[in-house]
């Protein structure tokens, strides 16, 4: 990776997804490209959903990334479904500090990771129930923890 890969990347890493902030986009698994062409830098995102609110949101972000890392930005979305597979581990830990659990990496199995316990990202214990299949976003659901009875957000396996 070249110096001005590498200034963009570091510039990408402070664009924080908009509903969990303390997750960049680039931990999410969202940026599947940068392309450097000149003064030009290309980057393409792959949305976590397709109907996703914040879709704007992040690609604006991106945009001024891009700029602030003294490009002209271009953001492509990308058609490609987004897998919970591509959360890195840094985000994971992260959405776990924060009381929201992670989909394991399923490798396409999603209807096993459905059905496999959540550990409480607060204590640990897998005797957990779905408390709502309905977050507040259409990633998430609302689990409950028997173990220190403490509810909290899974982020949906996808």
């Amino acid at each position: 990776m070249d110096e001005r890969e590498q200034i963009l990347w570091t510039a990408l890493e402070e664009v924080k997804d908009p509903e969990i902030p303390t997750v960049s986009v680039v931990e999410m698994g969202i940026i599947e490209s940068v392309l450097i062409d000149g003064p030009r830098a290309s980057v393409t995102m792959i949305p976590t959903f397709s109907g996703c609110p914040a879709l704007h949101v992040i690609r604006d972000d991106i945009a001024e990334a891009v700029r602030g890392a003294g490009f002209e930005a271009e953001v492509i979305v990308s058609r490609k479904a987004w897998s919970t597979d591509r959360l890195s581990e840094s985000a994971r830990e992260k959405m776990r500090a924060i009381g929201l659990a992670s989909a394991r990496p399923h490798g396409g199995n999603v209807e096993w990771e459905m059905l496999a316990p959540v550990p409480c990202p607060y204590c640990g214990s897998e005797n957990t129930a779905v408390e709502n299949s309905f977050g507040p976003t259409l990633c998430r659901a609302i689990m409950y923890c028997n173990g220190c009875r403490q509810s909290f957000e899974k982020f949906k396996p996808l």
